[in-house]
């Protein structure tokens, strides 16, 4: 979710070799990834975000594979949710996890925390950098938590000279950090014109701006596409850079999911590597070892965004309005040492 100029994208990025999980048919359902890496790079381009790396002449990034950006009353009873997805919380068991997180948010109780989330508002520069069509708030109309889960909705309403309006929420001057493993249990939206997202922004985005702030996309997903998109954007030198994977076509792997069910997110970040995975599968992976590439960014404080898009560059601008209300579901995010 680029926070400015979402349809310039210049790849780059090369390669060490990753074996991810699954082979045969090479559709991946559940899948175990194992991990090697080797010290022979790879060159090739790939302007999909395909199963190789891809380059370009000013540096080099080591990874594995491609592609992509940057308060709500209770709803009604009346309303609907995106997806057919049940949001009772899941035992006990699942959210009894060794050892503790040092920052999380299982959205228990009936409010949002505002100890560690605020909110964007408005229609930002340009739509937020990327023409979307929503208007963001902080009413409860668009983001609440009922029954242990964080709702944020997207709604067809008149609002503000909008048409829609929707909820981007963030950590900012509340929460960031460099390093760690990040599990969230999520549901997304699917429609045309939708465009969900978790993501994260370096915490000095105010005086760096973007995109030498960086930007870590752990999940983006557009239209009625069953796909998760994982991407980093950074500053190449006096350019922009992005690269970026997705489960549709992972090193010629895909994994199959109903990306409006439940899924385990999983992001792990250290001095060597961004990697993010859904239930263990790897989508995508990146070399920031000793600043590969003109890395620098990711390895400074991060905080999150959570947010729901309506139309926009990468989802376009045609919208099936009779898919509103519709919600992206989050049961929890934490955050553990890496």
């Amino acid at each position: 979710m680029v926070c400015e100029f979402k349809n310039i994208r210049a790849i780059v990025a090369a390669g060490i070799i990753t074996l991810a999980a699954c082979s045969g048919d090479k559709i991946c359902e559940p899948p175990t990834p194992q991990i090697e890496s080797s010290s022979s790079a790879i060159s090739s381009s790939s302007d999909n975000g395909g199963s190789e790396p891809a380059t370009t002449s000013s540096s080099t990034v080591s990874s594995s594979s491609s592609s992509k950006d940057s308060k709500a009353d209770d709803s009604s009873s009346s309303t609907k949710s995106s997806s057919s997805v049940s949001v009772e919380k899941p035992s006990s068991s699942s959210a009894e996890l060794s050892p503790k997180p040092f920052w999380n948010d299982e959205f228990d109780g009936d409010a949002i925390d505002n100890s560690k989330w605020t909110y964007d508002i408005g229609t930002g520069a340009s739509g937020w950098g990327n023409n979307e069509k929503e208007y963001y708030t902080n009413r409860k109309e668009n983001a609440y938590v009922k029954d242990g889960i964080l709702h944020i909705r997207a709604q067809k309403e008149d609002y503000e000279g909008s048409k829609y309006t929707s909820a981007r929420m963030l950590t900012k001057g509340k929460f960031a950090f460099k390093y760690g493993t990040v599990e969230a249990r999520i549901a997304l939206p699917t429609g045309k014109g939708i465009w969900p997202a978790f993501w994260m922004l370096g915490e000095n985005f105010d005086t760096a701006g973007w995109p030498a702030c960086g930007e870590i996309d752990i999940i983006e997903a557009v239209n009625s596409e069953n796909i998760v998109y994982g991407t980093n954007h950074w500053a190449n030198g006096s350019e922009y850079a992005t690269y970026g994977n997705n489960t549709g076509n992972y090193r010629e792997q895909k994994y199959k999911l109903d990306i409006t069910q439940f899924h385990t997110y999983k992001f792990t970040w250290d001095e060597k590597y961004i990697r993010m995975f859904v239930d263990d599968f790897m989508y995508h992976e990146i070399l920031i070892e000793n600043n590969t590439g003109d890395t620098e960014e990711f390895h400074k404080p991060f905080f999150f965004l959570l947010n729901v898009a309506v139309a926009g560059n990468w989802p376009g601008f045609e919208v099936d309005d009779s898919q509103f209300p519709n919600e992206m579901l989050v049961d929890y995010i934490r955050v553990f040492e890496p």
